[in-house]
């Protein structure tokens, strides 16, 4: 396999302590440093990053992306107006993409995303639907995506982004229109269009104990009351420096874990004010170690997704002005302390 410029520079900084203890430098080809997917396999976890299909001509890039990491999560190729531009009329090329370059280099795919507010096509949004046309509309959807990846994905993120910051429903067309039982449905139509895949739902800021992740705790029960097929929470873990690392993160886990669902840590990246400096980037090794450390600590959180591994194709500088540097590569592919950090809480 294609050693990644990051093994390289490990395996280079592991000769040069061999060569000041004494011992041959050729010691250092044999032992190739394990990669972050391998460090995390041995506690029975998956360390994954998002890509994109824009990227997948930078050949250094799709190295790292190939080696490194072992689910891959498409960042807009699945999404609605990729999938179904025009009503019924269905593209699966770009998530294509993605599945077959996570195939072809062993890895798994979490799917996202089913169901969400954002990003949909103008003919769903631009017009006033009844809710039972508006349910065969999100039904047909939802199957006809996961019926064409059934069996080559994980995971997918059925619903994301369901609240508002207070707990309260977020009023998208579908709540507007089918009311709260649009998650239910959604739960149960990806199931029966593919019943081995994980179904998860998805959000930002509700890493820590509050009102939203209270909801979503909420709802959870209330689905398993109703028998709803549900099997993990995805918390994005989008942070920032500037308001501070969610302390509750472990208790949050495991309070979900308590629910028997799985966890995992989704779309993380922690954003800060650039330009970064050496004390932002050794708060920020700091809060990467603190939640590797708290997915490891508790059993049914599976695994981390970087939201993409480089600061080079990031989504941050173009949503937050002013902020950027968020992820444990920089835009030279070059590892930041973050990627050591991360490492040094796999081990």
């Amino acid at each position: 396999m294609r050693k990644t410029t990051t093994r390289l520079r490990l395996a280079g900084a592991l000769a040069a302590l061999l060569l000041s203890a004494g011992a041959p430098v050729a010691q250092a080809d044999e032992q190739e440093p394990p990669t972050l997917a391998e460090l995390a396999q041995r506690h029975g976890r998956y360390f994954g990053s998002a890509t994109d299909n824009p990227e997948l001509t930078d050949e250094p890039y799709k190295a790292v992306l190939g080696t490194e990491f072992d689910m891959i999560t498409p960042g807009n190729g699945m999404k609605w107006y990729a999938t179904e531009p025009q009503q019924g009329v269905f593209d699966f090329s770009k998530g294509d993409e993605i599945v077959n370059l996570a195939r072809a280099n062993h890895q798994r795919v979490r799917g996202h995303t089913l169901v969400w507010h954002s990003q949909l096509p103008g003919w769903l949004t631009s017009r006033a639907w009844t809710a039972d046309e508006l349910r065969a509309v999100l039904k047909k959807h939802i199957q006809t995506e996961v019926r064409h990846y059934k069996g080559r994905i994980y995971a997918w993120d059925v619903v994301n982004e369901a609240f508002n910051e207070d707990g309260t429903y977020r009023e998208t067309i579908f709540y507007k229109t089918l009311g709260p039982g649009y998650i239910a449905d959604a739960l149960r139509w990806a199931h029966q269009a593919d019943p081995k895949a994980a179904l998860y739902l998805n959000d930002y800021n509700v890493e820590g104990i509050g009102p939203k992740s209270d909801a979503y705790h909420q709802l959870v029960k209330e689905l398993k009351a109703q028998g709803v097929p549900i099997d993990g929470f995805g918390l994005q873990a989008h942070l920032a420096l500037q308001y501070g690392y969610p302390s509750t993160l472990e208790d949050n886990l495991r309070r979900f874990s308590r629910l028997g669902l799985d966890t995992a840590l989704t779309e993380v990246d922690v954003r800060m004010y650039v330009p970064a400096d050496e004390a932002k980037l050794a708060m920020q090794a700091q809060w990467y170690r603190d939640m590797t450390e708290a997915c490891l600590a508790v059993r049914r959180c599976v695994g981390i997704t970087l939201w993409d591994y480089t600061d080079k194709y990031s989504w941050i500088p173009a949503f937050f002005e002013g902020e950027g540097a968020a992820l444990p590569w920089d835009e030279q592919l070059e590892p930041k302390p973050a990627y050591f950090a991360i490492r040094e809480a796999l081990k």
